[in-house]
């Protein structure tokens, strides 16, 4: 049941009256005195920003969420702009990520590594 604030004209005290929606949103005190309504904007709380630089947060706003795995992808890939744009066009965690992708496979790089060369032309490509 929502909840409606009601202000006495008097004393201007402020109380919550828990109405349901059907009803009138009158309220009287025991003297009779009728109170005012008190508007207030909505309260509501979303997801719709993640800090771009907390893991922690990521794991906790994206934990009970509905969707795809891809639109996990797709939210952590847009994450990983908003850092690589904060820090000269280069995402530190993917970065990291490559790293030691490639020191615990002895050198090899990652396949979507921009470090990685590739050599030939639009049929043919020699990878490196």
């Amino acid at each position: 049941m929502p909840i409606y604030i009601y202000q006495n004209p008097i004393t201007e005290e402020v109380i919550e009256v828990v109405q349901s929606m059907s009803e009138d949103h009158i309220y009287f005190d025991e003297s009779g005195l009728k109170w005012k309504r008190v508007f207030v904007g909505s309260q509501l709380n979303t997801n719709a920003t993640i800090d771009h630089w907390s893991s922690n947060d990521f794991v906790n706003k994206t934990a009970n969420t509905k969707g795809s795995y891809g639109d996990l992808m797709d939210r952590s890939a847009e994450l990983s702009e908003k850092r690589a744009k904060d820090n000269g066009g280069v995402d530190p965690v993917k970065q990291n990520y490559f790293n030691n992708y490639s020191n615990s496979r002895k050198g090899t790089l990652h396949p979507k590594d921009p470090r990685k060369k590739k050599k030939g032309n639009d049929n043919i490509q020699i990878n490196f």
